[in-house]
């Protein structure tokens, strides 16, 4: 019979990364503590650092609103017009 895979949620995995990052402990006693395999610890410590720069890219909320107020307003635009050509095709 099949083992089922551990799935661990992403809070786990940001806090074994951070703690793998600081150096303080070596990667195998904080995989030991957390009971997952030393390569994960290093596997989620790599993801970590090379998503971190998406942290400070991220746009303002406004920002992403306003888009998606703009976006909402043009995709109904397109089907207004998409009715007026069907229409017009059929007289």
């Amino acid at each position: 019979m099949s083992k089922k895979r551990r799935q661990h949620n992403p809070e786990l995995k940001a806090k074994v990364a951070l703690e793998a990052m600081r150096g303080i402990e070596p990667v195998y006693a904080i995989a030991l503590r957390h009971a997952i395999h030393p390569v994960q610890v290093s596997q989620w410590k790599k993801e970590l650092l090379a998503r971190l720069p998406e942290v400070f890219a991220r746009k303002p909320d406004a920002e992403i609103a306003e888009v998606k107020a703009r976006e909402d307003e043009l995709y109904r635009k397109i089907g207004q017009l998409e009715m007026q050509l069907d229409w017009l095709k059929k007289s």
